[in-house]
């Protein structure tokens, strides 16, 4: 007869939790979660901050932030030479892996050769070509210029002849650059005709296409626009709105006033020695000593008017004159520090603080230039 069996009056043990809170992720950890998160943000931002202080220095140093993109990069980009011909001459070699034969899979030996790879030719870089120069003269003038011994500006009062002078500089610029002006036009070209007027050390020219826009109707007479433009689109627009002021009866226009301004400002000691200077130069006994003067800098510019604002001890004078069919500005300045020479004669005590005291007023718009004009006034 079986006995039966005694319970065991020993209680069930239960496992008593770490601490008293709710159980986190970071109890499994040797070290408390403020200690990693610490030494994690200490050390982010101690790498943020150097490489902050490296792009910085690089900067200001201007040296170039190297990229090498992996999945563009080739074996040239990071061998070199001698490791380019081992490479290649590895892969050069005959594979003779076999590979099943799909035409016949019945045969015993069917075996295809990998095609060999194509070896990347390296070219060295070509100079550009060396025009031969008309004379040995010429020759010894281009090595003149390349040494630094004949300034290139200098070359056309030297020789005497405009195309020599820019084929000679051209050259020098090719040995001196190791770039070929090939593209550029040399000949069929007067340089003669720039000399001194629109463009200094020339070396060749550039064309421009040129179309024409029109007849344009205004003030009863027809007109043809001739425009230099590489932008599409534009005289065809042009000719458009011609053609609209033509079919309305055409355009009239009025020419209100036409003279360039500048306005230097100087400085006095007092208020009266400035109130001085103004009444000076808008008394008309002395225009035209003012104008002799400035009119003797320019063939074209002649002084049409000048204008005074006195503020406290600081004086602004607007010179305003004509310009012939040029915008002017660099002549009406040389008109303008030819009178400023002369006033230093008659006010010792005057000090010019700048050829241009924003009275003029160039570059910006300013309603002095809609009240008193600056150009062509036209409607």
């Amino acid at each position: 007869m079986e006995a039966p069996r005694r319970r065991s009056v020993k209680p069930a043990l239960h496992p008593q939790p770490l601490s008293d809170g709710p159980l986190k992720a970071s109890d499994a950890l040797s070290l408390p979660l403020y200690l990693t998160n610490a030494v994690f943000f200490t050390l982010f931002f101690s790498v943020v901050y150097y490489l902050l202080l490296r792009w910085r220095e690089k900067i200001r140093n201007s040296t170039p932030l190297h990229s090498l993109i992996i999945p563009r990069a080739s074996h040239e980009d990071i061998l070199d030479e001698d490791e380019i011909n081992d490479y290649d001459s590895l892969m050069l070699k005959e594979d003779t892996r076999a590979i099943p034969c799909a035409a016949a899979p019945q045969s015993d030996d069917c075996k295809i050769a990998s095609p060999r790879p194509t070896k990347k030719i390296i070219e060295d870089k070509i100079p550009p070509p060396v025009i031969p120069l008309s004379s040995e003269e010429d020759e010894e003038i281009v090595k003149s210029v390349v040494e630094g011994k004949t300034p290139s500006y200098a070359l056309e009062s030297k020789l005497g002849d405009c195309h020599r002078a820019a084929a000679i500089r051209r050259e020098a610029l090719q040995r001196t650059t190791g770039k070929s002006l090939s593209g550029l036009p040399l000949d069929g070209f007067d340089y003669d005709a720039i000399l001194g007027q629109c463009c200094e050390m020339p070396v060749g020219y550039v064309q421009i296409p040129v179309g024409i826009a029109g007849p344009l109707l205004l003030d009863g007479k027809e007109f043809s626009v001739p425009m230099a433009t590489t932008e599409g689109c534009l005289v065809a627009s042009t000719n458009r709105g011609c053609k609209a002021i033509y079919a309305s009866g055409g355009a009239t226009s009025s020419l209100l006033r036409d003279a360039m301004t500048r306005a230097p400002v100087v400085r006095f000691g007092t208020a009266k020695r400035a109130a001085e200077l103004k009444f000076f130069l808008e008394d008309p006994l002395n225009f035209e000593t003012l104008s002799l003067v400035f009119n003797s800098s320019s063939r074209f510019g002649r002084l049409q008017s000048i204008k005074c604002a006195i503020a406290g001890k600081n004086l602004y004078i607007r010179f305003s004159c004509s310009t012939g069919d040029a915008m002017g500005m660099n002549m009406v300045s040389k008109g303008v520090q030819n009178v400023m020479d002369f006033l230093n004669n008659e006010f010792p005590d005057m000090d010019v603080i700048g050829i241009s005291g924003n009275y003029c007023s160039d570059k910006k718009p300013a309603a002095v230039n809609w009240i008193e004009g600056r150009g062509k006034s036209v409607v």
